[in-house]
């Protein structure tokens, strides 16, 4: 059986109260022109640390190995290899 639910109402929000576009608003906003993005607000900092793409060719059972401890292996991998250089092992 079908039981007519209470309606409920929204909230009527004045336009009225909206803020004011300032012009640090516009700053940051994203510019589109169509579809295409033109140009993107103010995002995340960048980093000072950055890191190199490189392309590298590893053993097959030492990849699985590192593959199969998880989501994070690339970075666990990095710190691992860091830690060797730093300490003078290599």
């Amino acid at each position: 059986m079908n039981v007519k639910l209470k309606s409920t109402q929204e909230e009527w929000v004045d336009p009225d109260d909206a803020p004011e576009l300032d012009e640090q608003w516009f700053k940051d906003a994203h510019v589109y022109v169509g579809d295409t993005l033109i140009k993107r607000g103010v995002g995340r900092p960048p980093i000072k640390n950055t890191k190199e793409m490189l392309s590298l060719r590893m053993d097959f059972d030492v990849l699985e190995k590192l593959r199969a401890s998880g989501k994070g292996w690339q970075t666990r991998l990095n710190k691992y290899i860091k830690d060797a250089v730093l300490k003078g092992d290599l």
